[in-house]
């Protein structure tokens, strides 16, 4: 089969491992160094229309949208247009990602659990509102961020801070909500439009310094698998994952595609806290090293509406990713750092997040720019691997939390 994988960053360098990895034809669109080791890597203009003709002049079999950008570009619908299959949710139902607001409002509709919250289109509302409000306040753009747009203040000025940066942008809008506590776990579920298959579940690190402090960021390391009992995994699936896929057919967008539920194990249960509408980045990075069937099967099926649960399948043990991020970030990341990589053994792999070729060979090109990730029979031993892994990898200045998986009490183990 001949798969095309549309994006360049980490997640879609999992993408591709994992679909090369079945034996598959990969290309992908715009790619990076590290996808060009395992994949044709195409130029081109990155527009729906310009990757919906790229799919049909190589005679792809199914397309498979990384970014969020994409499908709220419309890449899926003028994919299936061409009659190319696209693994993805169409322009109309990734605004369950793309539109906070409209997010909360659906979830309300029907029954999902999350947590209370408050839109807003103006900014002076919106400081009215948090002026009373207990800390910490959760303060959501509403729009596309990339996972970095979430502000938790711990005091009603820094509410009105982050509430003023939203604004500065125009046509802005803002979600204020309660804070929850509880642990925090991604849930992936690969779905038809009516079936659906999770993989396991996830955890990712989201701020940039050890001990869940500091700036918000995309993610700095994930567990996989993070432990939840089976009760608590029935209540996911009837509770938040169900409703979601049957809500969506009711409003006539039926959901093709990965949907990321972002939950919080609340004392009272399972909430979300908001869904993606893609692979996470990185639990993708995490999770599909796991994955021993056939991703570009099951994107294929999936985008046909004929996803068999029952062959979805993955390994025992668990993975471990450490990200490697540029000096800067989250804010102004440094670009242009020389970059060398050591030998890998099995279990053991490197994805390009945010790399390129330079005059001296492999340099930084983003923010989060390696994802270091190992798989092993223990999710200690798995860690223990990938910080062993990550310590080789010549990065001057990298930036890393040393307490991924912490959060359970897991010590990584010596490899």
């Amino acid at each position: 089969m001949r798969v095309l994988v549309v994006g360049g960053g980490g997640r879609e360098h999992a993408i591709v491992h994992a679909c090369a990895r079945s034996g598959h034809e990969v290309l992908c669109t715009p790619g990076n160094p590290g996808i060009a080791q395992l994949a044709r890597v195409l130029d081109g203009a990155q527009d729906a229309h310009s990757i919906a003709s790229l799919a049909q002049q190589e005679a792809v079999d199914v397309v498979i949208v990384g970014p969020e950008a994409y499908l709220a570009a419309g890449v899926v619908d003028t994919c299936r247009e061409v009659g190319i299959p696209a693994f993805g949710p169409t322009r109309a139902a990734s605004r369950l990602e793309g539109d906070k607001a409209w997010s909360k409002a659906f979830m309300l509709r029907h029954g999902i659990p999350t947590a209370q919250h408050v839109a807003f289109s103006a900014l002076g509302d919106a400081l009215d509102h948090v002026q009373s409000l207990p800390v910490p306040i959760v303060v959501k753009d509403a729009g596309l961020r990339a996972g970095k747009g979430v502000t938790i203040a711990h005091s009603v000025d820094e509410a009105r801070e982050a509430l003023r940066e939203i604004f500065t942008q125009e046509g802005a809008q803002a979600v204020v909500e309660d804070f929850m506590t509880g642990q925090e776990v991604t849930v992936l579920a690969i779905c038809d439009g009516e079936r659906y298959a999770l993989t396991p579940p996830s955890q990712d690190h989201k701020t940039i310094f050890d001990g869940d402090t500091g700036p918000m960021t995309g993610g700095m390391g994930v567990i996989c698998p993070f432990p939840v009992d089976d009760a608590t995994l029935e209540v996911i699936c009837r509770e938040i994952v169900e409703p979601t896929l049957v809500g969506m057919r009711a409003e006539g967008l039926e959901y093709r595609g990965v949907l990321y539920a972002g939950l919080m194990l609340t004392p009272t249960g399972p909430k979300v806290v908001e869904f993606n509408a893609r692979f996470g980045d990185p639990e993708a990075e995490a999770v599909l090293p796991l994955l021993t069937s056939d991703l570009g099967q099951h994107a294929l099926d999936a985008a046909r509406g004929q996803l068999d649960p029952a062959t979805v399948t993955f390994r025992p043990g668990a993975s471990a990713t450490i990200i490697l991020a540029a000096p800067g970030y989250p804010g102004d990341p440094v670009k242009g750092i020389d970059l060398t990589l050591p030998p890998v053994s099995d279990g053991e792999v490197i994805y390009h997040a945010g790399t390129r070729l330079g005059p001296a060979g492999l340099e930084s090109n983003g923010g989060r720019v390696l994802a270091v990730t190992a798989t092993a029979p223990t999710l200690a031993r798995a860690l223990g691997a990938a910080y062993t892994l990550a310590d080789r990898v010549d990065f001057p200045g990298a930036q890393r939390r040393g307490d991924i998986g912490g959060r359970i009490g897991v010590v990584p183990e010596p490899a």
